[in-house]
């Protein structure tokens, strides 16, 4: 399993961001998918999930409405499309993989077992 991360940097209060996560090695069209974020100093924090196909979509109240998760099983990547950023988006964002195919439940980082190295994403004035 391999998952890269790609698309973070600096970007402004109330900009925007596109991450992708590139998987390998395993079927990913059967697998949910997660996005996390850890800031400075902090543990881990759920921001998106995705089912299988894009049947389901979850997001924490943090950033609904601002963030939008996709995935495109063709080209075995996810998306993570962030706009209105504010300051307390700075973290590390990394994707993860469910530790099974299949049903998973989107919003417990336990449920998922196989992260990326993550890209940084910073938003400051």
């Amino acid at each position: 399993v391999q998952l890269v991360e790609s698309g973070g940097g600096l970007a402004q209060p109330g900009g925007s961001l596109r991450l992708s996560c590139v998987a390998s090695g395993f079927p990913f069209s059967t697998y949910a998918m997660m996005w996390v974020r850890q800031p400075p100093g902090k543990g881990p924090e759920w921001v998106a999930g995705i089912a299988q196909g894009g049947e389901r979509i979850e997001y924490p109240d943090s950033v609904k409405g601002r963030f939008t998760v996709s995935r495109d099983d063709a080209k075995m990547t996810l998306y993570l499309q962030m706009n209105d950023l504010e300051p307390e988006d700075t973290a590390l964002y990394r994707c993860g993989r469910a530790e099974r195919s299949g049903w998973a439940r989107l919003g417990d980082i336990r449920a998922f077992d196989s992260w990326g190295q993550g890209t940084q994403v910073t938003v400051s004035s």
